[in-house]
């Protein structure tokens, strides 16, 4: 195993996931008082693990036909398109 590109992963995604819409919803789950916390944080584990293993067998199936140099571009003009539809529909 790649200790550091294992540690460059966990940080990205780490970072990028701190205070994104997902953690927000999360943490709205866990402030109900209703809500037993090791559920939520079973739910919420489990659906970053399967959202992830989604994104790793995607990824893996396109590098076959797309160079990581074009996925790279094909990711930031999507994240830049998302960007601008969330500013539109705000």
């Amino acid at each position: 195993m790649d200790l550091k590109l294992l540690m460059t992963v966990f940080g990205t995604v780490f970072l990028a996931e701190l205070a994104d819409k997902t953690q927000l919803a999360t943490l709205l789950f866990a402030s109900n008082a209703q809500h037993e916390k090791i559920t939520v944080f079973l739910g919420s584990s489990f659906a970053l693990i399967l959202a992830s293993a989604i994104a790793v067998t995607i990824g893996s199936a396109l590098s076959h036909w797309i160079p990581p140099k074009y996925m790279s571009y094909i990711a930031g003009i999507l994240f830049i398109g998302i960007g601008i539809w969330i500013l539109v529909k705000a």
